[in-house]
């Protein structure tokens, strides 16, 4: 029977209120995309953002040749590899210096310690137990300590600590903890019963768990669906959080992301704290994929105030499903999540459907607005792929080898040897009348806890002064759909003034309170202005 005209009015009302209200959740927002390089020579599947604003970036070495040779006609030892396995990218100059790693860095980790250097652990076979130091240099290269960990490390977390060390946390079949340097060479390797209760023998749906430090001093630790606050000093459980509430998987294979929501210091004070833990895929997705069977990823996040006495999950719903995305703090506090598909899981050939469009999240909206779509790539990040914030707002990307060799042709997704950036809205040229730039302090500067800071920028329009913020970004260590050791502080501090000519102002900010909330290391400062950042500029804090 045919439908009546009221009854097609209201169909075409109905769906026009139901467009509506899509269109309020997700609106297509900015962004916009460049390939700064169409080759780096290797896939980058893990990358750091250095503080002479060089991003050192690496993937494999037991896979055979990359497409780039090392110089001066050197090899691997041992080897007829005469290739790199791990590159060195001038963000100025737009260019790449291959560097020698020997051995297997394959799902490793690492944290950019206080004095600059990236230290790096585990990986695969003889890289198990491996530590390598990269300090930067026009000349430097990966040094390697044969038997630096007690453990064999692979996919484990790593975390920078108040004191300067390190912490590295799990990996495959490793339910323990442990800390570079060593205090000692007796230094003991505690077990965290954690990881075993949060291990399903046939998945390991705990890998790369999510690592925060509290401002207390104590990790906040996530694996699996669950989450813990984690004495690592008197090896002891200090809280446990409810389950997510839909049960589901987040972490390696299942592989969602996460962040610690940007810290809000008041009178020397944390505001609150929050972890949001974004996508991944649901509970027998992993051995579907191996089936052939792509699950739908799961479109749900859970946002947690962890420093609550009864903290429960709040879950909301992304406008696109997502595993194996990356989650990056920017400067102006909003969370860009980018990279990844929207079927499938981790692991060779095991994901389908690529997602394009990055999407940023809002945590000071109300619930269902936080959303905005922004515009997509035209090339397909999937497994093994990486995002890193620069200094001057971009974010790089690069990676996506879901292969166990390189692979360039007749297969659903090549091999990526590509660099691209991506410029978040904020960087539209109709915003650079808005735009800071700081000239006080200058780069590098030392600044201690607790301190009064002031802060000098011009701005070539009209400044809002009670629109103005100052930010600190701690820059994390990539890989795997998460960044380790990835912190943003908004900074206590008065209303901007201006001071001489019209366009140049100072904020007067107090520094963090200490290394519970801001570890000592090097920090990317920024002023933000109708959420709008400047170019960060490099401090040290200690």
């Amino acid at each position: 029977m045919a439908p009546s005209t009221s009854q097609l009015y209201h169909h075409l009302l109905l769906f026009f209120l139901v467009f509506l209200f899509h269109a309020q959740q997700c609106p297509a927002a900015g962004g916009s995309w460049s390939v700064l390089l169409p080759s780096i020579g290797i896939s980058a599947m893990h990358a750091q953002l250095l503080p002479n604003d060089r991003v050192v970036m690496y993937d494999r070495t037991d896979f055979g040749v990359s497409n780039i040779s090392l110089p001066n006609g050197a090899c691997r030892p041992n080897t007829t590899d005469c290739s790199a396995h791990s590159v060195e990218y001038d963000v100025a100059s737009n260019t790449v210096r291959p560097l020698m790693v020997l051995s297997n860095v394959w799902c490793s980790s690492g944290t950019l310690m206080p004095d600059g250097r990236l230290v790096q652990t585990g990986g695969f076979d003889d890289g198990y137990r491996v530590v390598r130091i990269y300090k930067s240099c026009d000349s430097c290269d990966w040094q390697e300590i044969r038997n630096g960990l007690n453990q064999q490390r692979w996919y484990a977390t790593n975390h920078i600590l108040p004191d300067g060390r390190q912490i590295i946390i799990g990996g495959r079949r490793a339910f323990s903890y442990e800390f570079y340097p060593k205090m000692s060479a007796t230094e003991n390797t505690p077990s965290l019963p954690f990881l075993v209760q949060t291990n399903d023998p046939n998945v390991e749906n705990n890998l790369y768990p999510f690592v925060f430090l509290y401002p207390d001093g104590n990790l906040f630790i996530f694996a699996n669906n669950r989450a813990i606050l984690f004495d690592y000093s008197n090896n002891q459980v200090i809280k446990t959080y409810p389950t997510m509430p839909d049960g589901q998987p987040r972490s390696y294979p299942s592989t969602g992301s996460a962040v610690l929501l940007p810290l809000r210091i008041t009178k020397g004070t944390v505001n609150a704290v929050e972890v949001l833990v974004c996508g991944g895929a649901p509970k027998g997705a992993f051995v579907n994929a191996n089936k052939g069977i792509f699950d739908g990823a799961l479109d749900t996040c859970g946002r947690i105030k962890i420093s609550d006495p009864n903290p429960q999950w709040v879950m909301e719903t992304m406008p696109l499903a997502r595993v194996m995305g990356d989650m990056l703090l920017l400067p102006n506090a909003h969370v860009l999540i980018i990279n990844g598909v929207s079927a499938g899981v981790a692991g060779w050939e095991l994901g389908r459907n690529p997602v394009l469009s990055p999407v940023v999240y809002q945590p000071d909206k109300q619930v269902g607005s936080r959303f905005e779509v922004q515009n997509p790539s035209t090339i397909p990040r999937v497994y093994h792929s990486t995002a890193v914030l620069l200094r001057d707002g971009r974010v790089l990307v690069g990676g996506s080898n879901p292969h166990d060799k390189y692979e360039f042709g007749n297969v659903l997704y090549p091999t990526e040897l590509s660099l691209e950036a991506y410029s978040p809205s904020y960087l539209d040229s109709n915003s650079s009348d808005l735009r800071p730039k700081i000239i006080l302090p200058v780069k590098n500067t030392k600044i201690g806890y607790g301190k009064q800071l002031v802060i000098v920028f011009t701005v070539s329009g009209i400044v809002d002064p009670s629109s103005v913020s100052v930010t600190m970004m701690a820059p994390p260590f990539n890989t795997h759909s998460f960044s380790m050791n990835q912190r943003l502080l908004v900074l206590d501090g008065g209303v901007a003034a201006k001071i001489l000519g019209k366009s140049r102002y100072q904020v007067v900010v107090t520094t963090p309170p200490s290394g519970n909330v801001a570890p000592a290391g090097n920090y990317l400062l920024y002023v933000v202005h109708k959420e709008i950042p400047s170019p960060g500029i490099w401090v040290q804090m200690q």
